[in-house]
C-alpha cells in the first residue's frame, strides 16, 4: 500500500532535520501540497518532533502563516 503524502512528508522532514534552513524549506513545500486536515496533523506531529530540537524551533513560525 502506498504511503500517504503526510507520512512521506514526515520522513523527509526527519531526514533533513540536520539543517534548519533545509527543514524550513521542506516544511514550506509540505504546507502548500498537503490537504488542510493533513496540515493540522502535521502541526501536531511537528510540535512533538521539534520539542527537543531547539535549532528547529524557528520552523513554528511557518505554521502560524
Amino acid at each position: 500500500m502506498p504511503k500517504s503524502m503526510l507520512e512521506y512528508t514526515k520522513i523527509v522532514l526527519q531526514k533533513v532535520s540536520f539543517d534548519s534552513r533545509l527543514f524550513c524549506r521542506e516544511l514550506e513545500k509540505a504546507l502548500t501540497r498537503l490537504l488542510p486536515i493533513e496540515v493540522e496533523e502535521l502541526k501536531l506531529w511537528l510540535q512533538g518532533y521539534i520539542n527537543d530540537k531547539p535549532e528547529l524551533q524557528q520552523s513554528l513560525i511557518l505554521l502560524k502563516t
